[in-house]
């Protein structure tokens, strides 16, 4: 029989594996990794509902996608017209003016009716060449008479007239 010293200072190694030390060399990284993912998707699924494009029922209201497919009535953005307070409507160009806006709404009366868009929601490019109307909030311009950022958007014509100035 053999006799061994016994350390009791010393933890045994069945000890040291199930000791919160060893468990936190697997479990914080697992916990990064699952805060990350959690982060990411309840950020889509928030920008998701601002758009008015993901979950929340429909209202009419689509996201957008190919301009091909695109009809008239269609609307496209955020679901509730409330939330961007000012409304136009016109024939959408390219081009904004000396840096404000990406795009233009021409509308009946000249240039100096002209509406200078931008959208921090949609893709304006999709809607190009169409009269629809824009319902957006109007901000200060320093060149263009009248600056919107767009967040809905409803097709009125796909071919339309223009206008006459």
């Amino acid at each position: 029989m053999e006799i061994k010293k016994i350390d009791l200072d010393q933890p045994s190694t069945s000890e040291v594996a199930d000791s919160p030390a060893s468990k936190n060399k697997f479990t914080t990284p697992l916990l990064i990794i699952l805060a990350l993912i959690l982060g990411v998707s309840s950020g889509a699924i928030l920008k998701n509902l601002k758009s008015g494009s993901g979950l929340g029922g429909g209202s009419g209201v689509k996201a957008p996608g190919d301009s091909s497919t695109i009809k008239v009535g269609d609307v496209f953005g955020a679901k509730d017209e409330s939330d961007f307070p000012d409304q136009a409507i016109g024939i959408l160009e390219e081009g904004g003016m000396d840096g404000e806006g990406t795009h233009k709404l021409l509308r009946p009366g000249g240039v100096s009716q002209t509406a200078y868009l931008t959208s921090s929601v949609l893709d304006l490019d999709q809607f190009v060449g169409f009269k629809i109307t824009v319902w957006a909030e109007t901000f200060s311009a320093q060149k263009a008479g009248w600056l919107m950022d767009v967040g809905r958007v409803k097709v009125e014509e796909l071919n339309p007239t223009p206008f006459e100035e």
